[in-house]
């Protein structure tokens, strides 16, 4: 993808995915599921979620905990993700954002790769994608309609939440 291709008439704010997208990842979700005893045709957090025994729920959130700031540290940046967001910067339009992460991996991705995005909801601020509520309450707080925002992302949920708000939205 040529990042000059990408046009931003009409967007008034940009949303990011951040693994696979900003920056590198190199989760392992089949070891994740292993780990937690999730199917693999099941999404993981949802799966942990619906657990009922509060320690196996605990144990399983720290398993994914682990293996997510393990994949911290050795997270770099993407080059179509830092020509993105340069490309953002450059139409001084508000950026942001949105990811599955925990918040602790979050911030170690975006502060190792000097990410300037302050802006970031991780599945602790709200529900995970593909519900649309994060990227909503980002529109909320730039008081822009959903219609006039990009989400920018690599999955499958990235485009489900984007359509789930009503926004635009570009897989890379």
């Amino acid at each position: 993808m040529n990042i000059k291709q990408i046009d931003l008439t009409g967007v008034k704010g940009v949303i990011f995915d951040l693994d696979g997208t900003l920056v590198e990842s190199s989760l392992n979700f089949t070891k994740m599921r292993d780990d937690v005893g999730c199917p693999h045709d099941q999404d993981i957090l949802t799966f942990v979620d619906a657990l009922s025994c509060v320690r196996t729920k605990a144990n399983a959130h720290n398993a994914i905990l682990r293996h997510e700031l393990e994949d911290a540290q050795n997270a770099k940046w993407l080059e179509i993700g830092k020509a993105m967001v340069e490309k953002v910067q450059a139409h001084n339009l508000p950026m942001a954002i949105v990811t599955r992460n925990c918040r602790q991996a979050t911030a170690i991705k975006v502060a190792n790769n000097g990410i300037p995005i302050d802006y970031v909801l991780t599945r602790e601020d709200a529900p995970a994608k593909p519900d649309p509520t994060a990227l909503l309450m980002v529109a909320n707080t730039w008081q822009l309609q959903p219609e006039d925002c990009l989400y920018v992302g690599d999955f499958i949920y990235d485009q489900q939440a984007a359509e789930n708000a009503g926004m635009k939205w570009l897989l890379v």
